[in-house]
Formats: structure tokens, C-alpha cells, sequence
């Protein structure tokens, strides 16, 4: 089984605003609203493959109660934890097709309650069964300490799951500490991690050779529209991107996140997950808003890629 973890979820609303003017009226050509989170957008391209998953998200008032309602017309199974106050956040997504532009504003979300998580994790790994895939993904609520994940790390990993981490800075970082079994850092984020710039091939996989010092298993760098390097038991492997027209980027890496989940669900081989989770992440960067791609479009991007020892 693959669960999904969404401390910090969203109603995203993407709309499309051509010649979008700072400090003036702008009119939108189109709106569409969309579950979002890191953790919500894996469930979501999970399902699209033909997967389940179980969405563990934590929620707060009528934006939540949408959130939920969405999930579930989808067809997703949902875990859901309330916050007595405040509202799930809502972020809005402008992109400017004529600039080729994308703009986020992101709310902060609720401030959950004390106790809150404490509960929630226990619930959690109540459930977790040896050989689920865990997917911890996204930011964190306000006030919730940087080192969360890691315990979330250490519990799941404790019960028997598989573990992928998916967030950036100092909660990556402090995640990291716990030992996940998977992390997808872009390659800014993996600069960051290390603290010094990655300029070729070769600096990437040194860093990535450092997180596996720390711990971590196997580690993906991605690369944007240059592919992804892998590095694990396997050794390392660079996958190419097909190329693709790009309708929006939000939730592309999750895309990528997802079908590395259920690859190791399935059993897939290594080559196989690597084609799959690139032709998944090219597919959902053609998409409008972060509802996620077809498995169709996903299958007929699987001959583009290329994957290749390095």
C-alpha cells in the first residue's frame, strides 16, 4: 500500500492571466481548482497510473472540507485530521502564457493545535504494514518545528515501510538525519544541502554520494528539462526528459515522486521505474493546473526516454 502524508495541504486555484501587469487590473482567461500538497499530488498521479494510495492529510475548516470532497471524487482514499481553528490554505497559481511566466501566492495555513500531530502520527503508524511505501511530502504547518519529518522518518521506517522524504531545506535536512530510504532533491536544493554549487554531472553525483553518507539510501537529483540523476544499490544513472510542450510545472516533481512509488510497490525494475516516473513528471507538465495527466499521455512518452549508466 502507498500513504501519502500532507501536513501542510492546499486548494489550489490555477488560473491563466495572459499579459499579466503588476499594480493593475488583470482579467483571468481561465480558473480551474484543483487538491493540492505535495503529498495529494502523489496520491493524485498514483491514481491517474492506475494505483491506490491512502491521502493522510490534515485539514481545517471549508477549505478543507473541499479539499476532502475532492479527493474523494477522484477516487482516493482519504485520512483525514482536523485542526479545531483556522482555514486550509488556499494558493493561487498565476501563469502568464504570453510571458511564459508562473507566479505562486501560497497561504500560510492553519496553526495547528498542541497535541495535534502528536496524535496524528500515532494514528499513522497504526496503520502502516511492512512493505507500504511511505510518502512524506511538502511543507510544514506553522509553528511545527523543522525536524518533524524526521520522527515521522524514524517511526514509519520503525514499522516497516519504505520511506521517500520529499521537502526542501532545513526540513529536508533534518529529515535526512532520520535515514529515509528515498529523497528527489532538485539540484538547487541539493546545492543548498551541501553548501556548495553543483556546476556538472560530476558535482551532482559527488553531493548526492554525500547523502548517502548521511544515510540515505537512494537519492534523484532532478534536473528540470535535462532529466534526473540516479543514484542507489544500482549505482548511478542519468534519465532523460522528453520534450514536451509546457501547459504549467507545479507538481511535476511530484509527478516523478508518484511513479517512483508505485514502481516500488510493483517491484518494477530499475530502468523500468526510471522510464516510468520521467515520462509521468514530462506528462504533467503538459497539463493545465495540477490535476494530473492521463495514463495514456504518460504511456506514450515511455519510448522518448532514455536512461543510461554513468
Amino acid at each position: 500500500m502507498i500513504r501519502t502524508v500532507t501536513l501542510n495541504p492546499a486548494l489550489d486555484k490555477t488560473a491563466m492571466a495572459p499579459g499579466l501587469t503588476l499594480d493593475a487590473v488583470n482579467r483571468i482567461s481561465g480558473l480551474r481548482v484543483d487538491p493540492g500538497g505535495k503529498g495529494v499530488n502523489v496520491s493524485k498521479v498514483v491514481r491517474a497510473l492506475g494505483g491506490t494510495s491512502v491521502a493522510c492529510v490534515l485539514l481545517a475548516g471549508s477549505a478543507g472540507r473541499a479539499l476532502e470532497g475532492l479527493l474523494r471524487s477522484q477516487g482516493i482514499e482519504v485520512d483525514a485530521f482536523w485542526s479545531k481553528g483556522g482555514e486550509t490554505r488556499s494558493n493561487l497559481k498565476l501563469i502568464d502564457p504570453t510571458a511564459g511566466t508562473h507566479t505562486d501566492v501560497n497561504e500560510p495555513g492553519p496553526l495547528p493545535e498542541e497535541g495535534l500531530l502528536s496524535h496524528m502520527l500515532e494514528h499513522f503508524v497504526d496503520g502502516v504494514r511492512p512493505g507500504d511505501v511511505v510518502v512524506l511530502a511538502g511543507s510544514l504547518p506553522r509553528g511545527v518545528a523543522t525536524g518533524c519529518y524526521a520522527g515521522w522518518v524514524r517511526a514509519c521506517k520503525s514499522a516497516g515501510a519504505t520511506v521517500f522524504l520529499d521537502a526542501d531545506g532545513e526540513r529536508l535536512a533534518r529529515g535526512i538525519e532520520a535515514g529515509p530510504d528515498f529523497v528527489k532533491p532538485n539540484d538547487a536544493e541539493l546545492a543548498e544541502l551541501v553548501g556548495r554549487a553543483l556546476p556538472d554531472e560530476d558535482a551532482v553525483l559527488d553531493a548526492a554520494r554525500e547523502l548517502q553518507g548521511r544515510g540515505v539510501a537512494r537519492v534523484m537529483v532532478s534536473l528540470g528539462g535535462d532529466g534526473a540523476i540516479y543514484l542507489g544499490g544500482d549505482g548511478a544513472w542519468r534519465a532523460s526528459s522528453p520534450k514536451v510542450p509546457v501547459g504549467s510545472t507545479v507538481g511535476a516533481g511530484d509527478s516523478v515522486v508518484a511513479a517512483l512509488a508505485l514502481a516500488e510497490e510493483r517491484g518494477l525494475g530499475l530502468e523500468d521505474a526510471l522510464r516510468l516516473a520521467m515520462a509521468t513528471g514530462a506528462a504533467n507538465v503538459m497539463q493545465s493546473g495540477t490535476q494530473a495527466a492521463p495514463r495514456e499521455l504518460v504511456e506514450s512518452l515511455l519510448g522518448e526516454v532514455e536512461v543510461r549508466r554513468i
